[in-house]
Order: structure tokens, then sequence, then C-alpha cells
């Protein structure tokens, strides 16, 4: 994958964000983002051989609009300034989200503000083994990789249901139940950088498992 490229396509999208200047470099646009989705192709091959449980999710699949939705966003360029895409995309679970960026890139997984029943599930689960979590979330390679949750809102009172004194009611407060990584662009243009991208997967894992688990029960 030329990242290098990817990236001074971005930078000059970025410089002339309309649907002329697309239009003018249509060729150039598809030529990225064919490569992209090869790129995404062979990360899908890889996890799909080690992990069984992962879900097939070729590059046409998993790869997002470049367009950004302005109907809910008016206000936003007519194009993104990233690639995006998701793998391990089984329909209705949080899956495994890759950004590359114009400075910098991210992955990330889990569940941004999840709708009212899949939060009650979430819950429901910390409740019953909320133990399982709280090991995932300070096992010491992941904490040094993550950090911990994604910081967002958090309920001031107690959600209905549940006491003050429950023993992990910092994570029944949460509204959002996700974890995230950025980095410099200079890993990109490294010649192990699929290997990095493995490593955060497998180290990710766990915690989008319960999640998973959780929402699917």
């Amino acid at each position: 994958m030329d990242f290098k490229n990817l990236i001074t396509f971005l930078e000059e999208l970025n410089k002339n964000n309309n649907k002329e200047w697309m239009d003018a470099h249509r060729k150039w646009y598809h030529s990225v983002r064919d490569e992209f989705i090869d790129w995404l192709d062979v990360l899908n091959t890889h996890l799909l051989k080690v992990y069984d449980a992962y879900y097939d999710t070729p590059g046409k699949k998993g790869i997002n609009r470049i367009n950004n939705n302005l109907l809910y966003h008016p206000n936003r360029p007519i194009y993104k300034d990233h690639f995006g895409a998701g793998l391990d995309k089984r329909p209705n679970t949080g899956d495994f989200y890759i950004e590359i960026g114009l400075e910098e890139s991210m992955f990330a997984g889990g569940l941004w503000r999840p709708d009212p029943k899949r939060l009650a599930s979430i819950r429901d689960a910390i409740d019953y083994n909320g133990e399982e979590l709280k090991a995932i979330l300070e096992k010491p390679s992941f904490r040094k990789t993550f950090g911990g949750l994604v910081e967002d809102v958090t309920l001031t009172r107690p959600p209905k249901g549940f006491s003050d004194d429950h023993p992990h009611i910092d994570l029944l407060k949460q509204k959002t139940f996700a974890v995230m990584v950025k980095f410099d662009n200079e890993e990109l243009f490294q010649p192990n950088f699929n290997e990095k991208v493995f490593e955060i997967y497998r180290e990710m894992l766990p915690f989008r498992a319960y999640l998973n688990q959780a929402i699917s029960v």
C-alpha cells in the first residue's frame, strides 16, 4: 500500500474540498481507493486465517464512504479528511475500525453511545460479570496500548436499577464503551506496519468480544 500517495491525495483534497476538484481528479481518487481496498483485503485474509470467530469482511464491504453525511451535519466539508473502514464487521456488533488520516491515524473498537437497548444489555453484563471487563481494561498491555475507555459523558447518578455502592458503578455510569489508539503517520511507512495492525487487533479482541457477547444475548 502506497500510504504516501494516499496522504498526498488527502492533503490536496483538504485544500480543494469541492466537487469540481474531485471530479477533475476522480481517476486519482479511484486508484487510491482501490489500493486501500486491496490493503484491507490483505488484513482481512490474515485475520480470517488466524481467528476462528473472525467475520469475513472484504475491503469493498469494510470501506466507508469518503463523502460526509451532510443531511445530519450540513456544516461539514463535502469530503472527509481520511479513509476509514471497519473489519470483523459482523452485523449489529462493534467492528475493528481503521482510519488513515491527514496527520495522524487511529484504530478503534467498541460501541460509541449505544442505543438504550444495547446500553441496558451491556450494563446487565457488567452487573452479572463486571470483573471480566474490569480485568480486560486493567491488563497492563491493554492499558499501555489504549490507556482506558474513550472519555465521554457519563451519568452523574447511578442508572435506574443500580445503587451507588455497586462494585462496578464507575463502569455502569458510562455511556460509551470504546477504546482507541492514535499514532503518527510516520508509522504507516514502516515495513512492519501490518504487524502493528494485527497486534492492536489482538489486544482489542477480548474487549470487543465482551461487548459483542453482551449485546447479542
